[in-house]
């Protein structure tokens, strides 16, 4: 009998670094950097652009466990923006600041992604979630990836957050997602049924020099080529905290209930790219509050309902995760908003001052942190812990 897999969870936030005067982005991380990594060590990094900061929880064994990872790397980021005279915002782009302003971070991988890729990579300013999944067993990984496809459209309607671009409010509740599909080997990921056939797939690339390693496959859901993961990168990144763990819950659950199935040898239905599409195109541009499809009754239905399904799906193995508290919270983003229909709101409740709104993505951003010397220490006590046990 094989071994159940672990389904730690492994949770990276992308985060935009705002001048607090302006309220545009400020490409500011190598300034930030330096103090960073003496805190949280190699949970923090840059990304292409300087206006950019990911930091990244360590391998979590529950969702208790991202949170506190998850809630203690918002405090330390967003304190040292302060201490550097910066704010932190959480959302997928941001509402006005233009892409030609931000400077690139000076990495060779950088440097080689805008030599082949030009205008496309130099415009990608955006902001995502990811989240791991650890499946060691490949063949497990595989065919839980192949059939975890059909949710990601209702992943990214909840992780909604990106309505502006460049000034405009563009009419759509995931604009990030647009702007990623200008980047090669992104969107939905084919079936693959074996690793082999993925490895053989990945070969090809390399071989014909199209990249050179699995990390230039940028696919909505991905096999780490690195960890022992499976990697959900469709999701905007929430504004709260809150948001991100909720999420990363409702992965996990649903890595480990499609897990469950199999088991009993009662396997998910792997749809096609194409049908997947179709939602995905749905949830970027309404959101939750438009209608997805229902392929086995070929009938269009409103996200809420469908997530009343999912819950139900997913119900008999949250207890076990500890996940129960979280998977409920989701209700509050079905009943208040995604961050794209807060954003929206603050918008028309601002007379259409973007830089209220990027006040109010900051705001949301801290939202449930103490910030108090106490909370800090301990918080910092109890990473110092999990790093040396």
């Amino acid at each position: 009998m094989r071994e159940r897999p672990a389904f730690t969870l492994g949770v990276e936030e992308e985060f935009q670094i705002i001048d607090p005067e302006t309220r545009e982005l400020r490409s500011h991380v190598q300034e930030m950097l330096e103090e960073g990594k003496l805190l949280l060590k190699e949970r923090v990094k840059p990304e292409m652009h300087q206006s950019v900061i990911e930091v990244g929880t360590g391998i979590c064994t529950n969702v208790d466990e991202v949170r506190k990872d998850v809630t203690e790397l918002r405090r330390e980021i967003i304190g040292l923006a302060r201490r550097q005279g910066m704010n932190v915002a959480s959302a997928g782009t941001h509402p006005f600041s233009r892409w030609e302003d931000q400077a690139i971070y000076p990495d060779p991988r950088y440097a080689s992604i805008v030599e082949e890729l030009q205008l496309v990579a130099r415009s990608n300013l955006i902001f995502g979630l990811h989240v791991h999944v650890g499946i060691s067993d490949r063949a497990v990984a595989f065919q839980i990836l192949n059939e975890a496809r059909y949710f990601l459209p209702h992943l990214l309607a909840l992780s909604s957050n990106s309505p502006f671009w460049l000034g405009r409010n563009t009419g759509l509740k995931s604009y990030r997602t647009k702007v990623f599909e200008r980047f090669p080997r992104t969107g939905i990921p084919p079936v693959f049924p074996t690793p082999a056939e993925f490895d053989e797939f990945v070969r090809i690339l390399v071989a014909t020099n199209s990249i050179d390693n699995g990390k230039k496959i940028w696919w909505d859901l991905r096999p780490h080529p690195f960890f022992e993961t499976i990697e959900f990168r469709v999701c905007d990144v929430p504004m709260r905290l809150d948001e991100t763990v909720a999420i990363a819950a409702l992965v996990q659950a649903i890595c480990v209930k499609l897990y469950e199935l199999r088991e009993k040898n009662l396997g998910f239905r792997p749809y096609s790219n194409a049908l997947i599409l179709e939602n995905k195109w749905r949830a970027t541009r309404w959101g939750i509050d438009g209608k997805l499809i229902d392929f086995g009754k070929e009938s269009e239905v409103p996200f809420r309902d469908l997530m009343e399904e999912l819950f139900a799906f997913v119900d008999d193995v949250i207890d076990a995760l500890g996940s129960r508290k979280e998977i409920e919270s989701l209700r509050w983003i079905l009943e208040n908003g995604s961050g794209a229909d807060r954003q929206l709101r603050a918008f028309h409740q601002n007379d259409g001052d973007l830089r209220k709104v990027v006040d109010f993505i900051c705001a949301e951003t801290s939202h449930g942190i103490d910030f108090s010397p106490p909370a800090r220490a301990a918080a910092t006590a109890s990473a110092h812990l999990r790093e040396t046990t």
